[in-house]
């Protein structure tokens, strides 16, 4: 006979079922509650652009092909890379304020510009979140500059290390300067690892850290051929591979192979820390994230512009089991993301004022492709870069919205330069400058594009036939709306802004991103909108400062 149960009997064996699993579960909770806290590393660097072997990969016939990163290709390999990871604005400090803070910048005060910036100590940032909660932290080279104080918003001169130099800041210079060019690298990446093997000792026993390790080797000046000295990089090999918007002449092949080279070296010294970190069985719970600043500096559209050439950056993740590796993921990243990633990761919940959204889901995710489906568009902005580039120490505002199939651009004040004011372009006509001049003096001309043998070679050819479209490319006036269809046009040719058959397109962007400036308090369009056309965002201090602090 089939045996049989009461009511209560079905009750206790349910409960026990029930306990069981309760038990489990919160024993397994209570695992998770006591793993350790990861270590968090942040490889940033100075004007690097979205180039490397791993992109290569998946997107050939670019200046990509040029090179072999095997350290940033590790990482995406056994993490995530990604496709569509964009700075919020194309200048040192304010990039670095809105990563710091995971807000826009415009909401960062005098951190929104880059000479003159001031931090301000109340708004919280990332890596002082995580000290307060029982992190050690530390950064070498660059973290917030120019700006006052420096590197305020990690904490400053106490949590820096740099003992043993800051010689890889210029990689190139020091290298193609001694006879023994191996050597001389070695000694480079020799003071990469003693820097932080520093920071790792002053840890205290099992304390978990979060280290920024910023080089500005990318960043000018580079020695002219020491991408071919120093690295084997053929400049001849780039023939056809450049921007459209680009001469593809020796002079700027060599200009940018000898700036591939510089990203080889910041590549070489990513392998020092992954190297020590594996020394120390520490690689598997270090929350490892690579990425740049901006696109290159001294190129037409480059830093300083809000195409693809100006804000799209490399990004690449790992942290062992807790992100699937071999991924290529395509959401839309702005790097304020990854302030609460970091965050969230550490156990600390991310400020409400942050505008910037976790990354956690989608890093832990096993999927490929487009794996949060709101993650479809980033907004980029710029301010003031330097201060002299223009009369009156005025910015250059603009606002953009990118999708995977658009580009918008807002240029509120269209009379104004966008790179700044040179011969012929706001300044009287007449000769430009040397070549020599040019290519070291960034203040001589146009002062928002970095001095460069690029800048220089299309300026001292300006009056060549066929070089007007270049310079109008590098230094023109923009309209007040432009609009681009990155499939066909992924160079940004074609502004589309007045095209009829384009105007819902133009009008839903533009929707879109004057929303997100509103809701988020964008000085530019609250108010009377030109609060960073004024004091003290207009003031001229700081006008002749290096801006490779």
């Amino acid at each position: 006979m089939p045996q049989t149960f009461s009511l209560a009997q079905l009750v206790i064996s349910c409960l026990a079922v029930l306990s069981t699993f309760l038990l489990f579960h919160v024993e397994e909770l209570a695992a998770d509650d006591a793993s350790p806290k990861p270590n968090i590393l942040m490889a940033f660097a100075d004007d690097w652009g979205r180039y490397a072997s791993a992109y290569a990969a998946i997107q050939k016939g670019g200046p990509s092909d040029l090179i072999s990163t095997p350290n940033f290709d590790r990482i995406a390999r056994e993490g995530v890379l990604f496709t569509n990871a964009f700075v919020n604005a194309p200048s040192c400090t304010p990039c670095r304020s809105s990563l710091l803070s995971g807000q826009y910048f415009w909401r960062t005060g005098r951190g929104a510009i880059l000479l003159g910036a001031v931090w301000d100590e109340t708004i919280p940032t990332y890596p002082l979140l995580l000290q307060n909660s029982g992190y050690h932290i530390g950064h070498t080279y660059k973290v917030w500059s120019p700006g006052t104080p420096p590197d305020a918003p990690y904490g400053g001169k106490a949590t820096g290390y740099n003992r043993h130099g800051r010689r890889f800041n210029q990689f190139s210079q020091f290298v193609s300067e001694t006879a023994n060019h191996d050597a001389a690298k070695q000694s480079l990446l020799d003071e990469v690892q003693g820097n932080f093997e520093d920071f790792l000792s002053d840890r205290k026993a099992d304390q978990p850290f979060c280290y920024w390790f910023g080089p500005t080797n990318t960043h000018r000046k580079w020695t002219p051929g020491s991408g071919k000295q120093l690295w084997g990089l053929n400049p001849d090999y780039l023939r056809g591979k450049l921007p459209p918007f680009l001469p593809d002449a020796p002079e700027i092949r060599e200009d940018f192979a000898d700036y591939l080279g510089e990203v080889l070296a910041f590549d070489a010294a990513l392998g020092v820390l992954l190297n020590e970190l594996e020394k120390r069985n520490e690689l598997e719970n270090t929350l490892i994230v690579v990425s740049g600043d901006h696109g290159i500096p001294g190129f037409p559209r480059g830093k300083c512009n809000l195409y693809d050439f100006g804000v799209a950056v490399p990004l690449a993740v790992r942290w062992g089991a807790k992100v699937p590796g071999g991924r290529v993921v395509d959401d839309f990243v702005c790097l304020p993301d990854l302030a609460p990633t970091f965050l969230e990761a550490g156990g600390v919940s991310p400020p409400e004022v942050m505008t910037g959204r976790s990354l956690l889901s989608v890093l832990t995710s096993k999927a490929d492709g487009q794996v949060d489906p709101t993650r479809d568009s980033v907004i980029t902005g710029r301010e003031r870069h330097v201060a002299s580039a223009r009369h009156d120490y005025l910015p250059y505002p603009q606002r953009a919205i990118r999708t995977k199939d658009y580009l918008y651009v807002r240029n509120f004040k269209p009379d104004r330069w966008p790179m700044g004011t040179g011969p012929g372009f706001g300044e009287p006509d007449g000769p430009v400058p040397p070549f020599e001049v040019l290519a070291d003096q960034t203040f001589a001309a146009f002062a928002d594009l970095d001095a460069s043998p690029t800048k220089a070679y299309i300026l001292t050819h300006r009056d060549e036939a066929g070089m007007q479209p270049f310079v109008e490319y590098m230094v023109g006036r923009l309209p007040a709306e432009e609009l681009y269809d990155i499939k066909s046009d992924p160079y940004c040719l074609y502004n589309l802004a007045s095209d009829e058959s384009h105007s819902s397109v133009r009008q839903d962007l533009k929707e879109r991103l004057m929303t997100t400036l509103r809701d988020t308090g964008d000085p530019r369009v609250v108010g009377n909108g030109d609060a960073f056309d004024r004091a003290p965002f207009s003031d001229p201090f700081g006008t002749r400062r290096r801006v490779d602090d």
